[in-house]
């Protein structure tokens, strides 16, 4: 990738600093005027509505009846209420040491986000005690993240899990940070119960997704007017506002190994590879049609979806008229067009996973997983660019997961048909049917807990289920 390559004079006692964009490198300073003080206490209030425990148990299936006098099942673990009903979860993420602290934060239509800890609690024993120090959904008090005027519909952690952000179609990017207490409650309820507002930031238009930075507290946010905007926490100070796109920024990564670049792709088929340090591109490229075409049509050239690979050399890149394309990070060419997904149908969500975890040179091992509105999953040989297996839906997949080692082999997809499924990527074989929801399922979660694996969801009908595996 090009950025190593420029890099490659940094010596090994500056790795640690080559990840973060410091002051140094402000490109532009916005005051923000409209900031409310650190201590408006209704922007950190604990939320003291409904946490919904209980199900049948992993593996186990029950019936519940919906409002409209259904049975429906469920299988699973837990569930979390908290946001308005019938109003849509859109998006959720797990804390980046979960289990330890085992939180998630959600955004919803409700315009809320909450700060909340998904594991049910399982012992008699623990109830009884109203132990402090034990993490389940007893225990620890969920926060209420408020402020937005319009839906929260992105949402995340900084890198080492002290800050959290949330995005709104209000054009606003807010920021809270943990209260942090003595090292004897690093690992307890007590320690991680307490966060603060800490920043608003304005862009002016609706915000469509969220990205921090994997190593450094900068965050990035893509916007509606076809806008980048990166801040430095937790000053909230406006590094740059990158200005290339024409239409709305669909996604954005920090590319690894060191995240010294950003990716972001647009509706107007773009996708670039910037400098942040310059605001300049190192390169752009329009992927499904002809750079300023006149033939450019949203619905069908737009880029949907962006992922790369874990080696920092390669993007999977998604359009609304259902095509996939490899695209090397180095210049922006075009690699290879992966063709399965029905024509006219938008590719909601891209993973790369390499399955030998690093162990095969090559780029042997690697695939990247393609979910699309046709219902349709496809595990793609990032090396030979040919279908290794396919996943099904009733309905279009909306999200899809990779799985934390030592399941690499798995990721979970996430279904219009209400459902939820955990795949062995390497056959295709269907592992699990998570159960629960009544309508559609916009985002799914994984993570390593106590006796298994944690798949936590986002659900139409306002609420945020948790299956172990």
């Amino acid at each position: 990738m090009s950025s190593e390559q420029h890099h490659e004079e940094h010596d090994h006692e500056n790795e640690h600093d080559e990840g973060h964009l410091g002051e140094e490198d402000i490109v532009e300073v916005v005051e923000d005027e409209g900031d409310e003080p650190m201590d408006d206490e209704d922007d950190n209030e604990q939320y003291d509505g409904e946490i919904v425990i209980g199900g049948p148990g992993p593996g186990e299936e029950d019936m519940v009846m919906t409002e409209d006098g259904e049975m429906r099942e469920d299988n699973s673990w837990g569930a979390s209420s908290l946001h308005a009903n019938q109003q849509s979860v859109f998006t959720v993420s797990l804390h980046p040491s979960f289990p330890n602290p085992p939180l998630a934060v959600s955004g919803g239509e409700d315009d809320a986000g909450f700060l909340y800890c998904p594991i049910p609690n399982e012992t008699e024993a623990e109830q009884a005690s109203g132990s402090s120090s034990s993490f389940n959904s007893d225990s620890f008090p969920p926060t209420k993240l408020t402020g937005h005027s319009d839906s929260v519909v992105a949402t995340g952690w900084s890198f080492d899990g002290e800050m959290v952000a949330t995005g709104g179609m209000d054009g606003r990017v807010r920021v809270w940070r943990r209260v942090k207490k003595g090292p004897e409650d690093e690992q307890t309820v007590e320690g991680w119960k307490n966060w603060e507002f800490l920043t608003s930031l304005e862009t002016g238009s609706e915000i469509t997704w969220l990205q921090w930075h994997p190593k450094g507290n900068v965050l990035a946010a893509g916007c509606e007017d076809a806008t980048v905007w990166m801040w430095n926490l937790p000053s909230g100070n406006t590094l740059t506002v990158l200005s290339s796109h024409t239409l709305s920024s669909t996604a954005g990564v920090f590319p690894p190994p060191g995240g010294k670049s950003l990716l972001t792709s647009s509706l107007d088929s773009s996708l670039i590879l910037w400098d942040p340090r310059t605001s300049v591109p190192v390169w752009k490229t329009s992927v499904f049609t002809a750079a300023n075409s006149p033939e450019l049509d949203p619905a069908e050239h737009g880029i949907t979806s962006l992922a790369v690979s874990p080696n920092g050399q390669i993007a999977a890149v998604g359009s609304a008229a259902g095509q996939v394309k490899l695209v090397n990070l180095t210049n922006g060419s075009t690699l290879n067009t992966l063709v399965g997904h029905a024509q006219g149908e938008s590719i909601e969500a891209l993973v790369f996973v390499d399955l030998l975890n690093g162990a095969a040179g090559g780029g042997k091992g690697v695939v990247v997983v393609s979910g699309a509105t046709d219902g349709k999953g496809f595990v793609w040989d990032v090396h030979t660019g040919r279908v290794r297996a396919e996943l099904q839906h009733d309905e279009p997949i909306t999200s899809i997961a990779a799985h934390p080692s030592p399941f690499l082999h798995q990721v979970t997809t996430a279904s219009a048909d209400s459902t939820l499924k955990t795949w062995d990527i390497r056959t295709g074989a269907l592992l699990a049917t998570h159960k629960g929801h009544a309508g559609v399922v916009n985002g799914v979660a994984v993570a390593p807990v106590e006796g298994g694996q944690a798949i936590v969801s986002a659900g139409d009908e306002g609420v945020s289920l948790v299956w172990k595996l």
